[in-house]
């Protein structure tokens, strides 16, 4: 690795622990960075909520009746978020050897090729 990259300031141990883990093995381009920020806040922001339903339950009383607590619906929302921006990353999974035979590595360079509508005509 060619230097060492400093985590955001606002970070807690969660986030902390993720980017640490990410930027000690791998050399990030910029845009990867901005990736690993908004992954490492959404772990903080996903321990916040889980220890808010820890705290008050899964299932909440409302004037209408009982319902699931407003930070379970968005954890599933922030694990969503956090799905993509790890794939957008494309780390791969487990050491090189774990690599099933025949699957492409995660990390691909190039661009995509060009879409096209099938069946229509070309002009």
């Amino acid at each position: 690795m060619s230097e060492k990259v400093t985590p955001p300031i606002d970070l807690r141990d969660p986030g902390r622990r993720l980017w640490h883990a990410i930027t000690g093995e791998y050399d990030l381009d910029e845009h990867e960075l901005a990736l690993l920020v908004e992954a490492t806040r959404t772990v903080d922001l996903l321990d916040e909520l889980e220890r808010r339903i820890r705290l008050d339950g899964a299932v909440i009383e409302s004037p209408q009746g009982m319902k699931a607590h407003p930070a379970a619906v968005e954890a599933r929302q922030q694990r969503i978020a956090l799905a993509r921006l790890m794939a957008a990353l494309r780390m791969p999974a487990g050491d090189e050897g774990d690599q099933v035979q025949g699957r492409r590595p995660q990390r691909r360079g190039g661009t995509r090729g060009v879409y096209g509508i099938r069946g229509g005509k070309a002009s």
